[in-house]
């Protein structure tokens, strides 16, 4: 999880008005972008694209590493907008 995401669920944890907000935007009809926007309107500025290429990067570059890389996908990986909502719903 980056550090914007990291910092507003230390805020959320805080701020149970916040927390309710935070998971009341699963229920938008584009729930990623509403994520977003409340967080950008909490001092928290990330967008759709910066959740998505989060964990991509990472990814990618171990398919194309030195000496071949690897030979097949992880069979997994974080995503950070994911891993938020488990950590905030466990709160």
């Amino acid at each position: 999880m980056n550090q914007k995401l990291f910092e507003l669920l230390e805020k959320a944890k805080q701020d149970k008005t916040l927390k309710q907000k935070l998971l009341e935007t699963k229920k938008e009809k584009d729930p990623t972008l509403a994520f977003c926007e409340l967080a950008t309107k909490e001092g928290f500025p990330i967008t759709v694209g910066e959740l998505f290429a989060e964990g991509e990067e990472y990814i990618s570059n171990l398919l194309k590493s030195v000496n071949g890389g690897a030979t097949y996908p992880r069979e997994g990986w974080d995503d950070p907008y994911e891993m938020f909502f488990a950590s905030l719903e466990r709160m």
